[in-house]
Formats: structure tokens, C-alpha cells, sequence
């Protein structure tokens, strides 16, 4: 009987989901320039999340952010995913945020970005301000995303 709930619980899960909650990724194309630029930029510093490039890219267009905004971010929280724990790549909650994997982090933390009270509505300096109050942080973070380049046009803007 056990078995027999647990089936018909999992078959009934998906026609849970609104239409209105269901959003198709963003794909990032091969050629993407800044998809290379990230990859060349994590793999010149020896960093792991270079591997990780086209989910920081997927997340910000998703939730319509500068693409180098999280990149930027776990360059100065973690060292670009050398120094982490809990799939943690952002220091998110002061490192206390505890993630299934680090897909799952960057999503999460672009959402959390975008969406929740705390951010929406915000400029990128507010943000970065309520992300972490230090006096220097703004300064490091936005140096990164220099670093990186300019903000280019995502692909949810050609539409």
C-alpha cells in the first residue's frame, strides 16, 4: 500500500504546477561572447566555477541581471569557488546558506537577487549594500565586474 501512495503521489506532483509558475530557461548560445569571457576569466585564476559559467549566465538572464553581478560576487566571497562550503559559492546568509549543489546556489541567489523584498526594486550599488553593509564592498564587487567587462546585451533583452 506504502509503495502504491508514494507512486500515485508522484504522478499526481506535476499537474500541480501552474502554467503561470512554469518559465522556459534561457539557452546560452555556444558563441555567446560572454559565455567566453567567463570561461577566460574563471580559468585565467585557476578558479573551479569556470565550469559553472553558462548557470551563471542562464540565472541572470532568468532573472534579468547584470551577468557579472554573482560572477563578481563569489570572486569576492569565495575566490571564484576556491574557498567554500555547503555548495556556499556567495557567502550567501553569512556562509551559514546551505545549497544541494552550486547550480542550486546560483539559482537561488539570482532569484533571491532579483525577487524577494529585501532586493526587488533595487540598483545594483543598493543591492550589493544590502547583500553585505561593509564600507568597501560595493567598491570590490563592481572592480570585479569591470574586470570582467561590459554588461553586453542578455539574451532575454532581444526580444
Amino acid at each position: 500500500m506504502r509503495d502504491f501512495l508514494l507512486v500515485a503521489g508522484l504522478l499526481i506532483a506535476p499537474c500541480a504546477v501552474s502554467s503561470k509558475q512554469y518559465q522556459p530557461s534561457p539557452r546560452v548560445n555556444a558563441t555567446d561572447p560572454r559565455l567566453t569571457r567567463l570561461r577566460q576569466f574563471f580559468a585565467e585564476r585557476g578558479c573551479p566555477l569556470s565550469e559553472a559559467a553558462v548557470d551563471f549566465l542562464v540565472a541572470a538572464d532568468q532573472n534579468h541581471l547584470d551577468w557579472r553581478l554573482l560572477p563578481s560576487i563569489s570572486m569576492i566571497e569565495s575566490s571564484g569557488g576556491k574557498d567554500f562550503k555547503n555548495n556556499n559559492v556567495f557567502g550567501w546568509d553569512s556562509t551559514r546558506g546551505n545549497f544541494t549543489s552550486v547550480r542550486a546556489g546560483i539559482h537561488f541567489v539570482a532569484s533571491k537577487l532579483a525577487k524577494s523584498k529585501l532586493y526587488r526594486g533595487k540598483n545594483l550599488e543598493s543591492k550589493l549594500q544590502t547583500y553585505n553593509p561593509l564600507p568597501d564592498y560595493v567598491a570590490r564587487v563592481k572592480a570585479v565586474m569591470q574586470t570582467l567587462g561590459s554588461a553586453g546585451e542578455p539574451a532575454w533583452a532581444e526580444n
